[in-house]
């Protein structure tokens, strides 16, 4: 398995509704990170400040192609700290750190993941 190369296939797939933010994150957010809490509504994140909608892209996406970068990657979501979490997910998201050798022993590629997590 390589390590990421901030593909950011993960982020495009996950930013339009698929991520969660634990009331902790949230609330930490309200208090120290009001930049990042704009994009919470109702307790779903990454929606529009003006009209609450789900955005179909993380705001917090940078870059135009690989490598991109996370604009608030030290206070990101625990759903993005914790992503990749089965080699299913990398398989059906296309994931660059997966390799053919992966692919071939699954079960010891999900082994190679759980220890790198």
């Amino acid at each position: 398995m390589r390590d990421c190369n901030q593909c950011g296939k993960c982020c495009l797939h996950y930013a339009d509704g698929g991520l969660v933010a634990t009331a902790e994150e949230i609330d930490a957010w309200e208090e120290h990170r009001p930049d990042i809490f704009r994009f919470v509504h109702k307790e779903q994140i990454w929606c529009s400040p003006e009209d609450g909608q789900a955005l179909t892209r993380c705001p917090w996406l940078q870059g135009l192609g690989t490598p991109y970068t996370c604009g608030i990657y030290a206070d990101r979501p625990q759903d993005c700290r914790s992503y990749p979490v089965t080699v299913t997910d990398m398989i059906r998201d296309e994931c660059e750190m997966i390799e053919l050798k992966d692919l071939n022993n699954l079960s010891k590629a999900q082994a190679e993941l759980r220890l790198r997590g």
